[in-house]
């Protein structure tokens, strides 16, 4: 599916209480390939509340975009979406609920609730465990797992919905290391087996080398000049991607140029010798 952002400026109250604070002004980004779409960007630039456009997520009280116009598949999104589904870094599995329980829980509430039949839910909720690796744990409660299989939960619930559009927000911030490289290499395989278009805020540079197709990120924004996109490029290069990759000249010279981005340097960065496609 195309998810196409047009125009889009998000400004909110001040909190002195005099006028408003703009955060993002007139930015446009279009992403019609399959794939993952890393989103990267220094503390209050817009990541997650761009995210949230995507979804659909429009928080009481405030209008977002202020400005612009979000479109998925050219039908202009301006509520939950049948076929956008966001993972957070808080699972918020049930306590008192099973695997299987929880995993299902999305088609008890809300939207989901009447759109798929009783006999194709259970064999959805049966393929997303069986597909997260959690067929053998289908009888456990939250308490009962680790972080890196309760964020397996989280995402199979979102999975048992087939969403085309899975948009995660720093799904992996909260685990330790060596889970989160696990969760990568079964994000990498989720979406070589779904091949749904996947947006992922992250604030981990390494993560966005490893797992992105396309690579976007974000100014810092600041009261004369809000966030726009600062960098924008395609990495083809196969995954799974190892130390080995990570350490070449080519990468760390856009490990670099990431970095001078995330520290708030706005100067021209030229990635002529890092092989990568630009989409600037």
């Amino acid at each position: 599916m195309n998810i196409e952002l047009q125009g889009i400026s998000q400004r909110y109250p001040d909190p002195s209480g005099k006028g408003q604070v703009t955060i993002i002004e007139g930015l446009d980004l279009s992403i019609t390939k399959p794939g993952i779409t890393m989103l990267l960007g220094p503390s209050g630039s817009g990541k997650s509340t761009l995210l949230k456009m995507m979804g659909g997520v429009r928080p009481y009280g405030v209008t977002t975009p202020t400005e612009g116009t979000v479109l998925i598949d050219g039908a202009p999104c301006v509520a939950e979406h049948d076929d956008v589904v966001m993972v957070f870094q808080h699972y918020w599995n049930r306590p008192d609920l099973t695997v299987e329980e929880n995993i299902g829980l999305s088609f008890r509430l809300g939207l989901w609730a009447n759109k798929v039949p009783a006999t194709e839910q259970a064999e959805r909720v049966l393929w997303a465990m069986k597909m997260c690796g959690l067929e053998h744990r289908s009888d456990n409660r939250p308490a009962q797992l680790s972080g890196g299989q309760n964020q397996r939960v989280a995402i199979a619930r979102a999975m048992a919905l087939k969403p085309r559009i899975l948009l995660m927000d720093e799904p992996f911030g909260a685990l330790d290391a060596q889970t989160r490289k696990e969760m990568q290499s079964f994000l990498i395989d989720l979406w070589t087996e779904t091949q749904c278009s996947i947006v992922f805020v992250t604030h981990d540079v390494e993560e966005a080398l490893v797992l992105g197709d396309r690579i976007v990120v974000l100014s810092d924004c600041k009261p004369e000049a809000p966030a726009e996109i600062a960098l924008d490029f395609n990495l083809i290069d196969p995954k799974p991607r190892d130390k080995m990759w990570l350490r070449s000249t080519r990468v760390d010279k856009l490990e670099s140029a990431i970095y001078r981005v995330l520290s708030g340097d706005r100067s021209p960065i030229d990635l002529a010798s890092t092989g990568v496609e630009s989409n600037q």
